[in-house]
């Protein structure tokens, strides 16, 4: 039996859920009970069993006390309650032992790439290749291909990839973010002056994809300024690894850009950190865990074990103390490929600016895993706003069929997380609040829009 219920089943029915509110139908709460009960049963036995193995004792016990009594009885001696909730999250057999992952070298990728060196694979009885890609849309294409059975991803790619903007509709899941905040605005050091976005008006800025925070984030930013991003500036996508060599050889004057790449461009002495992007918006996601459908539903066990792997690995992360370990497992050449000072600046928070003042954010950076539905609805109006789709959106669908939020919350407890009791999340870009509810009354507030012309 599946782990996890298949989040693109046609058949089931949305807006009519249980009392209980996590499955989809009161019949399917029901199943989902009836199966819980046997597991409990067969966990009741299998104890019972074991402490009076002889048949006639077994009953005559039972005949006196009652079942009921026996059980209470039994439970007050042996962890009656762990051992069902072990029996409830084990794995069946691995369908596939051998996985191969790809990444962008970006420190967003941090719980992926660490999990191999750290050992978080392994512990899930996994053998994990992590292959490092040299941008998104090579990511994109070889997932697409099988090549990767998931990969690290930008938070829009799962969601354009199953809408089929740019590139075939084939289904994809998101079902943990990898980072949280870690991106900024780099400048080049002939623009030090120019510390005013209206003055802008003509300059060349990267991002790493067309489907990506960076690009959203960006364009937020310079609107909220008056420049319109497809009239007044350059926007181009460019790899990451490839961004402070094209800032020095003044190619561009400026990129939102994952780290390492910002912290680089200020050791390199080409650039210095403008803005970070917490400061557009706080507690924004990134980068993701992704994988298909049709690997979620065909190696379920596998993907359990890959997605606990992932949780586990972020939840050693997000605390602080790790991060100087965890930065000198993942800055070597088969990882990231960079100084490991420019990654302990990234992931402790403490960091020159390039102009000459040492700042500390310990939030600069931060992994929740969470992939809250309100997330994915937000995205979705940027991608309308500036044209990538068109048309009627169905935006809690594929919030849901896309951003694997009951995934998350199971297994993040598993590995000693606290999930959010909430699938959506308050929170405010630029100081305007976004209501998940209305994304387009969102999307019709905004002067500067492709929906407007």
């Amino acid at each position: 039996m599946s782990f996890f219920k298949n989040p693109f089943d046609p058949n089931t029915r949305l807006g009519m859920r249980c009392a209980c509110g996590q499955h989809n139908s009161q019949a399917e709460h029901d199943q989902q009970l009836a199966v819980q009960q046997m597991e409990e049963r067969a966990v009741e036995n299998a104890v019972m069993h074991a402490l009076f193995p002889d048949d006639n004792l077994r009953r005559n016990f039972l005949r006196a006390v009652g079942s009921g009594t026996a059980m209470a009885a039994i439970g007050s001696l042996f962890p009656l309650a762990a051992a069902k909730e072990a029996f409830a999250q084990s794995n069946g057999p691995l369908e596939k032992q051998k996985l191969k992952v790809g990444f962008i070298p970006i420190t967003c990728a941090t719980p992926i790439i660490m999990a191999q060196p750290l050992g978080f694979y392994a512990k899930q009885g996994l053998d994990v290749e992590v292959v490092k890609t040299a941008g998104w849309a090579v990511v994109r294409d070889k997932a697409l291909a099988k090549e990767y059975d998931a990969a690290h991803m930008l938070s829009p790619m799962p969601l354009a990839i199953s809408m089929g903007v740019g590139s075939n509709a084939i289904p994809w899941t998101m079902p943990a973010v990898e980072n949280i905040n870690g991106q900024a605005i780099t400048l080049a050091m002939k623009h030090k002056d120019k510390r005013n976005p209206k003055d802008w008006k003509g300059f060349k800025f990267a991002v790493p994809f067309d489907y990506s925070m960076h690009n959203y984030l960006l364009r937020y930013y310079l609107a909220e300024a008056g420049l319109d991003p497809d009239r007044d500036v350059q926007i181009r996508s460019v790899p990451p690894p490839e961004m402070v060599a094209n800032m020095r050889a003044d190619n561009i004057d400026g990129f939102l850009a994952p780290d390492p790449v910002n912290q680089r461009a200020v050791y390199d002495g080409v650039g210095f950190i403008h803005i970070l992007s917490k400061e557009i918006w706080s507690g924004h996601p990134c980068c993701a865990f992704a994988a298909s459908k049709e690997f979620v539903t065909q190696n379920p066990n596998s993907y359990k074990a890959l997605l606990k792997a992932v949780l586990d690995a972020t939840a050693y992360a997000r605390k602080a103390e790790n991060r100087k370990e965890i930065a000198a497992a993942i800055a070597p050449t088969n990882y990231l490929n960079q100084p490991l000072t420019v990654v302990e600046q990234v992931l402790t928070g403490t960091y020159a600016d390039g102009l000459g003042v040492i700042k500390k954010d310990p939030q600069r950076i931060d992994f929740d895993p969470f992939p809250y539905q309100s997330f994915a609805i937000w995205i979705l109006t940027q991608m309308k706003r500036w044209g990538q789709i068109k048309g009627d959106v169905d935006y809690n669908k594929i919030a849901k069929d896309v951003f694997l939020a009951t995934d998350a919350t199971r297994l993040m407890k598993e590995v000693g997380m606290q999930p959010p009791a909430s699938l959506d999340k308050k929170f405010s870009v630029m100081g305007k609040p976004f209501d998940p509810k209305k994304p387009e009354e969102y999307l019709n507030s905004f002067a500067i829009s492709r929906t407007k012309g």
